[in-house]
């Protein structure tokens, strides 16, 4: 296990990162720090994590999103990588959409705190074709460009939410490889963040690696995209569901006792198709092909939050997703994660309103 002792022994990941850190131009906002950020969320978080809009709104999303009883939004700016490549290309303007660039994502964090919601600013690195959860290199000159320019995607991120008084930082999402072959820059990472960003952190962790993270000692929130299978029955019961949640149930309750952190769902959804409670990223390789099922993915819903809301280790989590104006989806928002005019909507809003 690492741990912040250890990573101050690791002069040469610490000295890289200070190096870093005095060399990059930070992207601003305006700085409209909010009265009384506090460092503990006394309730669970009921949030949806917004897809980037590729121009400007062309109405207020909050609305809806106030009205289905979310109190939180994830923001995600993706920076875009390639496989075998160290680059992490995140342009300030260009190819980009509009809700990626800085000025929609500071535009985004406005409007949502005026209207009274909480943030988490979730920079992820999107990679065609592949998962950051393979991404490795075969030498040490190779990682060390890649944790150059991700650290420098990271604190462009971290300068935003500081300067907009984001809530909660999301410092990576499912790395699995790079975490397991280089956690002392990650440890490093962390406490550099530490240094410039007050408000809470996290990472996102895979579903089946969160055991193996090492540095959630340095983190507020036990961070996991949820997408544990389940049951991959076209149409799954509630009950079929709440029997396959209880051995996962079992095993965060005993992670957030043992480390006495509370566990957040950095993402949790289902696809409104046919087996949504099974292995999703199967499900979405022939998306097009699968029957629309929109019992399946409200049974999905009802069963996780009829298990978690209960548990006083859950933090909550992040719908993945939700399109605002129903702008960003790839062409089939009937069959995607979003709730949004459909059965699982009524669900959502369900358990969103009733605290």
């Amino acid at each position: 296990m690492i741990t912040i002792t250890h990573v101050l022994l690791c002069g040469l990941c610490l000295s890289i990162l200070l190096l870093l850190v005095g060399q990059v131009e930070y992207l601003s906002c305006d700085r409209a720090r909010l009265p009384g950020n506090s460092s503990i969320v006394a309730r669970s978080i009921d949030g949806l994590t917004l897809v980037a809009p590729p121009e400007p709104f062309s109405a207020d999303p909050i609305a809806e999103i106030k009205e289905v009883g979310a109190d939180w939004i994830a923001v995600v700016p993706y920076a875009f990588a390639r496989r075998g490549d160290t680059a992490v290309r995140y342009p300030a303007a260009g190819w980009q959409w509009w809700g990626e660039r800085p000025e929609g994502v500071c535009e985004t964090i406005r409007m949502a705190h005026a209207a009274g919601l909480r943030v988490m600013l979730k920079p992820q690195v999107y990679i065609p074709g592949g998962w950051t959860g393979e991404l490795s290199f075969a030498d040490e000159t190779s990682w060390q460009a890649w944790e150059r320019a991700y650290a420098r995607y990271i604190f462009t991120m971290v300068r935003i939410a500081d300067s907009l008084n984001v809530e909660l930082f999301c410092i990576g999402t499912e790395f699995r490889q790079a975490i397991a072959q280089r956690p002392a820059f990650w440890s490093a990472l962390i406490a550099q963040v530490r240094q410039r960003y007050k408000g809470l952190l996290t990472y996102s962790a895979n579903w089946d690696d969160w055991q193996e993270v090492p540095f959630w000692e340095q983190l507020d929130y036990v961070g996991v995209s949820a997408y544990f299978p389940l049951v991959e029955a076209d149409t799954p019961t509630l009950e079929a569901l709440r029997a396959a949640w209880r051995p996962y149930v079992e095993e965060l309750s005993r992670f957030s006792q043992r480390w006495r952190k509370p566990v957040l769902f950095t993402e949790f959804g289902y696809l409104s198709v046919n087996g949504a409670g099974g292995r999703t990223w199967e499900l979405e390789k022939d998306i097009q092909r699968r029957p629309v099922n929109e019992v399946a993915q409200a049974n999905c819903l009802d069963a996780l939050f009829s298990t978690f809301k209960n548990q006083s280790w859950w933090a909550g989590g992040f719908l993945w997703k939700w399109f605002p104006n129903m702008r960003g989806h790839e062409g089939y928002p009937e069959r995607d994660y979003s709730p949004q005019g459909k059965l699982a909507m009524q669900v959502l809003r369900r358990w969103y309103r009733r605290e």
